[in-house]
C-alpha cells in the first residue's frame, strides 16, 4: 500500500454506525477497515501504512479509552478520533491527555469528522517520515568509527576544531579530516544539519 493510500480504522459496536462511517469515509477517498470490538481490532494484523482510528468509547469487554491505553502501551502511534453518545468531561480529558486528535459526540457533523480524519492522516504520515529518518540516521551512525563518534559528540557539543584536537590529544588538521568524514557519512550539509541529526538519534555527551 502506498503512502497516498490512507487507511482509516473504525471501531464501533453499533453496526449502523460502522456502515455509515464506512460509506462516508470511502466516499471521501479513504480505504477503511471496520471492527465491532476493540479486541477484534487488536487481533488484526495492521499493514504498514499511514492511517488513523475512529473509535467509539462505550463498548463491551474493552472500551475505547482502554483500547487507546493499550495502543500507547504497545508504542503504536496511531492517531485516534473518539466518537461517542456518552461523552463526559473526564473521558474527554483522559482521551486528549493520551493524544487523541478529537472527541466528537454523536450525532457528529460529517465535515467535522472528515477534517479530524484528514488531520489524523497527516499526523500519521509525519510520524512515519520521522520514524524513517531516524532509522536512516541510526544506520549512518553505525558506519562511524569510534574516533569519528568522539569527534561527532564534541563538535555538536559546540567545540571548535582546535578545542576538539586538544581534548583528544591530536592535531587540528586531523580533526578537520575526521569532521569531514562525519559530515559525509551522516549526510549533513552543514553544522546545523549535524546538530539536528544528533538530536534525532539521541547523540550527546553519552555517545561512544
Amino acid at each position: 500500500m502506498t503512502e497516498d493510500k490512507s487507511l482509516v480504522y473504525v471501531v464501533d459496536d453499533d453496526p449502523s454506525v460502522r456502515k455509515a462511517l464506512d460509506r462516508l469515509l470511502r466516499a471521501a477517498g479513504y480505504e477503511t477497515r471496520t471492527f465491532e470490538s476493540a479486541l477484534d481490532f487488536l487481533d488484526f494484523a495492521h499493514p504498514d501504512a499511514p492511517g488513523c482510528l475512529v473509535l467509539d468509547i462505550e463498548m463491551p469487554r474493552l472500551n475505547g479509552l482502554e483500547l487507546q491505553s493499550c495502543l500507547v502501551a504497545r508504542g503504536l502511534a496511531l492517531p485516534v478520533i473518539f466518537i461517542t453518545g456518552h461523552g463526559t468531561v473526564p473521558a474527554s480529558v483522559r482521551a486528549f491527555k493520551s493524544g487523541a486528535i478529537d472527541f466528537l459526540e454523536k450525532p457528529f457533523d460529517e465535515k467535522e469528522l472528515l477534517a479530524a480524519v484528514s488531520l489524523g492522516i497527516e499526523q500519521s504520515r509525519q510520524q512515519r517520515r520521522e520514524r524513517d529518518e531516524k532509522q536512516t540516521l541510526h544506520a549512518r551512525l553505525d558506519t562511524l568509527t569510534k574516533r569519528e563518534r568522539e569527534v561527532f559528540r564534541l563538535v555538536v557539543g559546540g567545540m571548535l576544531n582546535k578545542q576538539v584536537a586538544f581534548d583528544l590529544g591530536t592535531t587540528e588538521k586531523t580533526i578537520k579530516a575526521h569532521r569531514a568524514r562525519v559530515m559525509r557519512k551522516m549526510g549533513a550539509q552543514s553544522l546545523a544539519d549535524l546538530v539536528r541529526y544528533a538530536e534525532k538519534v539521541g547523540v550527546g555527551s553519552s555517545i561512544g
